[in-house]
């Protein structure tokens, strides 16, 4: 995957997790090890999508990021005033039939293991089936591959399904075979977000709500879509990302996922030192820790005996004190602070805050010096102001014989 590429939920997680990680996968096209999860979460969804797809109604899209909109007749849907076919769906012995042709051994750790998730699998999906009998959904689009240019950032991605609701505009759902999910996963989903994201840009009709669909207790959880705000934070960590990846930023990010992480023996996080300087920085590792912890210490009782000589010089009106070998010298250090919600008001007043918006205590001093403004404007905003006091030691060369 090049710099410029579209870039997709699972390529922006792994970039967020490790950009070493994405360099391996991204770049070197390096293999990852398989695992059961993966493998059995994807043979779930094949499933599914072969489940689902003939209750699909299609419905007009754009093509691409442009306002062309594919008509019905291009989707091969019945004429106007012609009856909705029944859908065909798959008997329980068909489905369980695909379900067998699709399985995979790939990943499992042990037979039990695969015997386990093979039986989960079955019943869930059996389970679904039945659900989709009771209540027929209306999806207009399974498995459906978008893409789009997100305010320059080029995305694209996988929807499992995407729902007519009962209001005219869409439903974006996605499937998670996990142990646990809540509602909480639904609202700050960033998957959910980039495939509102997509499916915005290439439906003409809104969508409306967003939902992760919890196989194992048949659950969908879902959230209205996600609001312009949130949206403009995933589009400005996304464009972290971009830039990240052009500018070939990928050192590793050390955490939780190492431990389960197949490229450890290439990662600088995990080479080993060659045997022949094992001793010689074992033996800096362990003195730096110990100069470390001296530190600390030392830090503490610095901290303690300035305190404790700045209460004796308050106490009686000394800012010059000498020692056997240095003078300490009392010294203050002046801070203004200005509380800027007492400021926005002032400045809104006079007429200056579209012009003039302070963010710093540095830039409300600039401000009082600024003649342009009325004097009465700059003494309300200096009426703002606390002074702050901080005093500290300095040390010079003395002895007790000099003057």
């Amino acid at each position: 995957m090049a710099a410029g590429s579209p870039l997709s939920y699972s390529s922006y997680r792994t970039y967020l997790e490790c950009p070493l990680r994405w360099r391996f996968l991204y770049v070197e096209k390096r293999k990852e090890a398989p695992r059961g999860y993966f493998t059995f979460g994807r043979v779930v969804h094949s499933v599914l999508e072969e489940l689902v797809r003939p209750y699909v109604v299609p419905t007009g899209r754009r093509r691409g990021s442009s306002e062309a909109q594919t008509t019905l007749h291009d989707w091969g849907a019945p004429a106007a005033g012609a009856p909705t076919p029944t859908p065909r769906t798959l008997s329980p012995e068909d489905l369980l039939a695909f379900y067998d042709r699709s399985w995979s051994s790939e990943g499992y750790t042990s037979p039990e293991e695969e015997a386990r998730y093979k039986a989960l699998g079955k019943n869930l999906l059996l389970g679904y089936r039945e659900l989709l009998e009771r209540r027929p959904p209306t999806p207009v689009g399974v498995e459906e591959h978008l893409e789009a240019r997100w305010d320059g950032i080029p995305i694209h991605g996988y929807i499992d399904r995407i729902d007519r609701t009962p209001g005219g505009g869409l439903e974006v759902l996605d499937y998670k075979t996990s142990r646990e999910l809540s509602h909480e996963d639904a609202r700050e989903s960033d998957q959910l977000a980039l495939y509102q994201v997509l499916v915005e840009a290439n439906y003409r009709e809104p969508v409306e709500r967003l939902t992760l669909y919890h196989l194992r207790s048949l659950t969908p959880l879902g959230t209205p879509p996600r609001a312009k705000t949130a949206l403009e934070t995933l589009h400005v960590r996304l464009g972290e990302v971009a830039d990240g990846i052009r500018e070939e930023a990928f050192e590793p990010t050390p955490g939780r996922p190492c431990a389960r992480c197949e490229f450890q023996s290439l990662c600088p996080e995990f080479r080993p030192v060659p045997p022949p300087e094992e001793e010689r920085l074992g033996a800096l590792v362990d003195r730096f820790d110990q100069l470390r912890a001296e530190e600390r210490r030392l830090g503490e009782e610095m901290a303690r005996t300035a305190e404790e000589l700045h209460r004796a010089a308050e106490e009686l009106g000394l800012h010059r004190v000498r020692g056997s070998r240095a003078v300490a010298l009392r010294r203050r250090e002046i801070s203004w602070q200005y509380p800027l919600e007492r400021l926005r008001p002032i400045l809104e007043d006079s007429g200056v805050a579209t012009s003039t918006h302070p963010s710093s205590p540095e830039e409300v001093r600039r401000l009082l010096r600024d003649s342009s403004l009325p004097a009465e404007v700059r003494r309300r905003v200096a009426e703002t102001g606390s002074r702050r006091v901080r005093w500290y030691w300095e040390l010079e060369p003395g002895s007790r014989g000099s003057d």
